[in-house]
C-alpha cells in the first residue's frame, strides 16, 4: 500500500466516521449525549478537511472547478420543482 491510498483510505475513514457523529448528534437522547457526540463530529470534521488538505497539495485529490452554466440548469431544476 503506498501513500496515497493510505490516505485515500484515512479520507474515506474520516468521512464514515463524520457521518456516524451527525447522526448521533441528531439522534441524541439527552443534552449530555448530543454534546458529546456534536464535540466528536467537529473534531471529526476538522481531521477530515486536514487530510483532505494534505492529498490536494500531494496532488492527489484534485476537484474540477463547476460550470456556471451546469449550476444554473441545476437551480432552475430545483426551481421548477417547487
Amino acid at each position: 500500500m503506498n501513500d496515497k491510498e493510505l490516505m485515500e483510505g484515512l479520507l474515506l475513514t474520516s468521512k464514515g466516521v463524520a457521518d456516524l457523529y451527525l447522526h448521533g448528534t441528531i439522534e441524541s437522547s439527552s443534552a449530555h449525549v448530543h454534546s458529546s457526540f456534536d464535540s466528536a463530529l467537529c473534531e471529526s470534521l476538522k481531521m477530515q478537511n486536514q487530510i483532505y488538505d494534505a492529498m490536494t497539495q500531494m496532488g492527489w485529490y484534485q476537484t474540477e472547478q463547476a460550470k456556471m452554466d451546469e449550476i444554473a440548469k441545476v437551480k432552475q431544476k430545483y426551481v421548477q420543482q417547487n
